[in-house]
Formats: structure tokens, C-alpha cells, sequence
């Protein structure tokens, strides 16, 4: 029999009458620490795993295992309560029960709720948990910034520097978060901090973080609460008459605004316009949810199954060291993907997957990679510059309208192959001069309007010279206009 004890947070006034009878009648307890504050209250002997070479839980369940199958009554002692503030525990019940042995959990006192008396916190406001342990193995905290959140037992200065990064990548540099030390006995205290000075305070045994809800932060479930509420019955007409297709226009639209935001350069722009695109995705996701169609977790698990699929040299065991192989990998990869969905034909081409409703640019780029991905490229960019001034000489040539219209789209085209071979976005490139041409066109206007002019009316040299004032003063390009 195994019996795992809760001591709860601090002082021995904490434990629950049947924890401090259980140790009263024990003849050995077996400590999880014995750095705990009420350790020294135990009336039987004690013997602790601080000194076992792994502290790691399993490593610590291995050896509990051990001693229960050469003592017949064996007792285990932990800080708080045995199955939220240990994690050895649900790996020795998980086991002992594989092996038929008899296990009992005498619960304590846990830190959370510790925690929430010395926060003064109501135990219903959503509170997020998550053990120090678990967060600093991970790159982005699961943690909704809108929601409370403990970190439990983050009892060192480098555990605190490893989970620095992951809360990082959800909170801002200068949030102000909370240090509990010494819960549950007289030298209880709180320490206020800096997220990005974490690191500089002291820790001790047994240490929380509180991580308060982010007024300026929104969590992803409470943007989806959002959206089903307005697609309710009690929610917004608009948004309940909406479909798949009614909404595709906006999901263009929006997608664009996305692109001039990031051309402009505005990082307060680019978040405003990717949270309305966002707003699409939730509500398409809501739209599909309502017509039992799939439900977001199906769309987040398909992208989430898909990119570790795709990086086998990140989540598996496949070497890939530049950027060109992680290409190669990836096309091989999704080949794989297609012939699993048995969407291999005898007529399949390399040129397969590009998306028809892509911008023309955009299409040619993504065409032309495809082809030169199983050979059909130039040798070098010279002959890239040679088709260009091939295909201009042409446009001279051409005689009638649908001729020339070709000639044009064949110079569009070597001229995105140019683009692809210098690693230059053509549509990039193109909108960054239509926003130049715009900027300096409209800086020639003011000009002319005040001098009194009208644009209209003046000649083809005034107008030169108005442009060459507004590239002087906005700075020129290599393409002149």
C-alpha cells in the first residue's frame, strides 16, 4: 500500500486532520523535499529524495515504486496537495494501478488556493495554471493574457530564465507580474517585478508567479466568445445572415489592406488590419460551426498538424541546414500529403497547386518556381536579362492588338523571373512603386496648385520638370519614375 500525503503550503496548522493522523501512525515517511516548512512538525522518522541524482518526476516515481514493493505500508509525503502540486504523484497512481498495487491520497491544502487568499482573488475569474517546469519546455506560453494566470514552483533563477521566452512571446516587456514566497506560514510575502526582469529577484522553494489579466490584451477564446455571441440568436442580425460566400469579398478586401499596411511600414497600421483579417477567419470558422460543417479546433489542428508535418527537421530527425533544403523537403513532403489523399493522376502536373485566384503576379511567381523546380530555368540571371530584351524587341514587332497583348504578358513574365532570380516579390515591388508614383504625382499637384497651375494645361516639359522637383525632394529610384 501506498499512502501519498498532502502537507499543504506551509506551517503544519494546514494539514487536514487525516494528514496529520496518517503521519502520526506512519513508522517512516518518505519527503518529496525536505526543505518544507512543516517537515520538522513530522512525529515519525523522515527521509527525503532531495539528494536522488534525477529530480525529474518520473525519476522521483521510479523510486517511490521501488521502496512500496520492499515495504509493505510505504509513506509519502509532498508539499501541498498530492495531484496539482506534484508531479511524481499522478505517474505513481497511473503506475500503481498498472501493477495492482493499492494507492490512497490523503489531499492537502493546495498553493493555488494559498495563492488566491494572499491575492485576495476570487477562485471563479477564469484562473489559468501551469507548473514552471512544464512552461520553460515550451517557445509560447499556453496562457490567455485576458485571464489570470500561477505559475507554480518556480523555485530557481534559471527555471525563471527559461520560462522568461515563452511568456514573453504572450505578455509585454514591462508587465508587471507577482512573486509569492513562503505561502501558508509567517514570512509570506509578495514581490512586485518587471516580466523582463524576472530574473533578478531572488527564489526560493515553493515560489509562484501571478501573472494578472492584461487589460490591453485580448485572448483568442475571448475573440471567438465574441463572434458566436454576434452570430446568435441574441447577437446581430448582419452577422447572422452571413455565409461563406457572402463574406468572400470582404476576406479579399481584407487581405489587401493587410499587404498596404505592411508596405506602409506602420506596425500599429499592419495590427489593426491582420486583426480585421482575423475577424474573417473566426467568423468563416463560426459561420462553419453553425452549419455543422467543422469548428475552429479543425481548423487550428489542420495548420498545426501540417506545419509539423512539414518541418521534420525541426519536430523529427531529418537534417536540413539551408533554406533550399527545407524547400526541396517540403515539395517532397507535400507529394506524400497528396498521394495519401489519392490525389495522384496520370495527368498530374509540376504545375499543379497554384491557386487560379492569386493576382497575375503572384501567379506567375508561384508558376515559375514550380518549373524551375524540376529544370526548366536559365542558367544564370544573364540569360534571364536576355529574355527580357528579347521579349521587349518583340512588343516593337507586334502588329495587331491580341499580338501585342502577348508580347506585353511575355515581358510581364520574364520580368517576374528576373524578380524571382534576385529574390525580389514582384507584387511587392509593383505596389511599392504604384505608392512612389502616387506620392510624387500628388506632391506634383501641390506644386502646380501653388503656382496656380492647372496640370491639364501644361505642357509635356513643365510637367517633367514638376515631376523632376518631386523625385528631387522625395528621393529618386533606379526606374526613374
Amino acid at each position: 500500500m501506498i499512502t501519498i500525503i498532502g502537507l499543504g503550503p506551509g506551517d503544519a496548522q494546514h494539514w487536514t486532520r487525516a494528514a496529520a493522523q496518517a503521519l502520526q501512525q506512519a513508522k517512516m515517511v518518505y519527503l518529496r523535499t525536505a526543505h518544507h516548512a512543516s517537515v520538522a512538525n513530522i512525529p515519525a522518522p523522515t527521509t527525503s529524495f532531495d539528494n536522488l541524482a534525477s529530480q525529474t518526476p518520473a525519476a522521483i516515481a521510479t523510486e517511490v515504486l521501488r521502496l512500496a514493493l520492499e515495504e509493505p505500508d510505504l509513506v509519502y509525503a509532498v508539499p501541498g496537495h498530492p495531484v496539482s502540486d506534484e508531479a511524481s504523484v499522478p505517474i505513481i497512481l497511473a503506475q500503481a494501478r498498472a501493477q495492482a498495487m493499492p494507492a490512497k491520497v490523503i489531499p492537502g491544502l493546495s498553493y493555488t488556493e494559498a495563492a488566491l487568499v494572499a491575492l485576495n482573488l476570487n477562485p471563479a475569474a477564469s484562473l489559468q495554471l501551469v507548473q514552471a517546469t512544464s512552461l520553460a519546455t515550451r517557445y509560447h506560453a499556453p496562457l490567455e493574457p485576458d485571464r489570470p494566470a500561477l505559475v507554480l514552483h518556480l523555485d530557481r533563477t534559471e527555471l525563471a530564465l527559461r520560462i522568461k521566452r515563452p511568456l514573453l512571446n504572450a505578455y509585454p516587456h514591462d508587465f508587471e507580474v507577482t512573486l509569492l514566497h513562503a505561502l501558508g506560514t509567517a514570512a509570506e510575502r509578495t514581490v512586485v517585478c518587471r516580466l523582463d526582469q524576472l530574473e533578478t529577484q531572488a527564489f526560493e522553494p515553493f515560489t509562484l508567479l501571478y501573472l494578472p489579466p492584461d487589460p490591453a490584451y485580448s485572448g483568442f477564446t475571448t475573440f471567438q466568445e465574441t463572434i458566436a455571441h454576434l452570430r446568435s440568436p441574441e447577437g446581430c442580425p448582419w452577422d447572422r445572415e452571413q455565409s461563406h460566400q457572402s463574406l468572400r469579398p470582404y476576406l479579399l478586401e481584407e487581405t489587401y489592406e493587410v499587404l498596404e499596411a505592411l508596405d506602409g511600414g506602420d506596425p500599429a497600421a499592419l495590427a489593426d488590419e491582420m486583426g480585421d483579417l482575423l475577424l474573417q477567419i473566426v467568423l468563416h470558422a463560426q459561420v462553419a460551426t453553425d452549419q455543422a460543417e467543422f469548428k475552429m479546433g479543425t481548423v487550428l489542428d489542420h495548420i498545426n498538424r501540417k506545419m509539423l508535418r512539414r518541418h521534420p527537421h525541426v519536430f523529427g530527425n531529418v537534417i536540413a541546414n539551408h533554406a533550399d533544403e527545407v524547400t526541396a523537403n517540403w515539395e517532397v513532403i507535400k507529394q506524400a500529403e497528396k498521394a495519401a489523399k489519392g490525389q495522384i493522376e496520370a495527368d498530374r502536373s509540376a504545375l499543379d497547386g497554384v491557386p487560379t485566384a492569386l493576382p497575375a503576379l503572384a501567379e506567375a511567381l508561384a508558376i515559375s518556381k514550380k518549373a524551375a523546380r524540376v529544370g526548366f530555368e536559365w542558367d544564370n540571371v544573364e540569360g534571364v536579362m536576355d529574355k527580357i530584351i528579347e521579349e521587349a524587341q518583340e512588343i516593337t514587332q507586334a502588329t495587331t492588338l491580341p499580338d501585342l497583348e502577348s508580347e506585353v504578358g511575355d515581358l510581364l513574365f520574364s520580368v517576374v523571373n528576373l524578380a524571382r532570380w534576385r529574390k525580389i516579390d514582384p507584387e511587392s515591388a509593383l505596389r511599392a512603386t504604384n505608392a512612389r508614383f502616387k506620392r510624387r504625382f500628388r506632391q506634383m499637384e501641390q506644386s502646380a496648385k501653388a503656382r496656380g497651375q492647372n496640370l491639364a494645361k501644361l505642357s509635356i516639359q513643365q510637367l517633367d520638370a514638376l515631376w523632376a522637383e518631386a523625385k528631387a525632394s522625395s528621393g529618386s529610384s533606379p526606374s526613374g519614375h
